[in-house]
């Protein structure tokens, strides 16, 4: 091995361990959250839109705005939208530990997700442009390791943190880990004068984005509450109904659109981000569910419910880790379908053993087939969509496969949100999410285990069909 070649290897692996690092910080604050919610909820006196929008608000904005800090960063560079990013998630986090109520949260939670939509945008993209082709499914297989590392330590970090030190410090734990990431990055990240010379933005097309699919999760997260025909619900449903259409015109004749529908032309990479999105969908939300199972039908505190939810993590990071190394031996295009079979046969264990008294073996099993599942899908998915591309185009790519991948996060969270109160009277969807719902009735407990019944249901359902996007993608190619 050349000078040159050992030292573009130890670049490769440093700029891993920024984004490895940047991706754990940002796992951590989701996964933590999902954990400390009912607890948050309970301490500012949260509704359930307003808890509900804790979680959806973020995921709302990381969404809409990615394809647009893709462009950016295309535009401008990498290193500099990174640690802007950095600097952005971390202060927010500090300010959301002083927030006075529910909704200061979700406005802080807005503005979190601006830097985290600066992170991870560029993260796929910066590692696919530090290391060589024929080593990037073992820099992409560590890559979405990290956010198993953090799915690991995230439940039982938030559930200890909510229940003895407060429910601020779920917040104020990143501010640490932020600071040192961002001085890391800022000496690792190179400098690199940005390949692509196009400039401009698609506001019109984002505003659109944010328009529609606002409108969609707007009405997928109340109707439960409100019923179908509440006005809020229909102005949601009218919202997307009026703005796709709108969206798809703007795209067709946009000069620098927010979604370049002509790649769409490649069937291989179509089938690709649908498999993506598809996969967001099923299995999205699965930790917050178990740990609000653990919580609100079984009445097992922050800590418990954390603990519990660990076997996903663990599965997870296993199979992200070692997916790599296995590319050598298959296609990465196979490994998906893998993947993706496999969350299917996890999501079918939990809906055929799901009960108010189901045993933790039960669960356990369902949560390790879902974490190897993911674990297998995420990297060799990601790596079958970007290998190959110029740099100058990595960026955009990236950050649309990474806009449906979310919007799947959004449709599923939203949708989640309201099957499993859906059997309840609106009356006690707060006790759902503040974890109490066990202190009511049993009644009560076997109509919210109901809900999950028909929210595993979809969510098996929408996972089969994310087997045949991935085998319909082989054929393609």
């Amino acid at each position: 091995m050349t000078t040159t070649t050992t030292a573009a290897a130890g670049h490769a692996w440093r700029t891993l361990s920024v984004v490895s690092l940047a991706s754990v910080l940002t796992g951590l604050g989701g996964s933590s959250i999902n954990v400390a919610l009912p607890e948050i909820a309970r301490h500012t006196g949260a509704d359930a839109t307003a808890a509900g929008w804790i979680l959806l608000g973020f995921q709302l904005t990381t969404t809409v705005l990615m394809v647009v800090f893709g462009r950016l960063a295309d535009m401008f560079g990498r290193r500099r939208m990174y640690l802007l990013g950095l600097a952005v998630y971390t202060g927010a986090a500090l300010s959301a530990g002083f927030a006075p109520g529910a909704w200061v949260i979700v406005a802080l939670r807005v503005v979190q997700a601006v830097g985290a939509a600066m992170l991870l945008t560029n993260s796929a993209a910066l590692v696919s442009d530090a290391f060589p082709r024929e080593r990037l499914g073992e820099g992409m297989g560590v890559y979405v390791a990290s956010f198993s590392i953090a799915g690991l330590i995230g439940p039982t970090l938030g559930g200890v943190l909510a229940a003895n030190l407060g429910w601020r410090w779920v917040f104020w734990f990143n501010v640490p880990i932020g600071l040192i990431c961002l001085a890391w990055g800022a000496v690792t990240l190179r400098r690199v004068e940005p390949a692509g010379r196009e400039r401009g933005l698609d506001l019109p097309g984002s505003v659109l984005v944010l328009v529609t699919l606002g409108g969609l999760l707007l009405a997928l997260s109340e109707f439960g509450r409100l019923g179908w025909g509440h006005p809020a619900v229909l102005a949601g449903l009218a919202a997307f109904a009026v703005g796709l259409p709108l969206f798809l015109a703007r795209e067709r004749r946009a000069a620098h659109p927010v979604v370049d529908l002509r790649l769409f032309h490649d069937r291989a990479f179509a089938f690709g981000t649908l498999a993506s999105f598809l996969n967001a969908v099923a299995r999205m939300g699965m930790v917050f569910l178990v740990a609000l199972y653990f919580q609100a039908v079984r009445g097992d505190d922050p800590v418990q419910a954390g603990l519990k939810v660990l076997p996903l993590a663990v599965a997870a990071m296993i199979a992200s880790a070692t997916s790599g190394f296995v590319q050598r031996l298959t296609s990465a295009r196979t490994l998906a379908v893998a993947g993706a079979a496999t969350t299917t046969c996890g999501l079918l264990v939990l809906l055929a053993t799901m009960s108010p008294d189901t045993p933790y073996v039960a669960v356990t099993a369902g949560l390790v087939l879902i974490g190897l599942g993911s674990g297998v899908f995420l990297p060799s998915n990601t790596t079958a969509i970007l290998d190959g591309l110029p740099s100058e185009r990595l960026g955009i790519v990236n950050a649309m496969r990474l806009m449906l991948q979310n919007t799947g996060n959004v449709v599923g969270t939203g949708l989640v949100l309201s099957v499993i109160t859906a059997p309840l009277p609106a009356v006690l969807h707060q006790r759902v999410f503040a974890g109490t719902l066990s202190q009511v009735s049993g009644e009560a407990v076997g109509l919210l285990v109901t809900g999950y019944r028909w929210a595993l249901a979809c969510m098996a359902a929408v996972s089969v069909l994310t087997v045949l996007a991935c085998l319909a993608r082989r054929k393609a190619r």
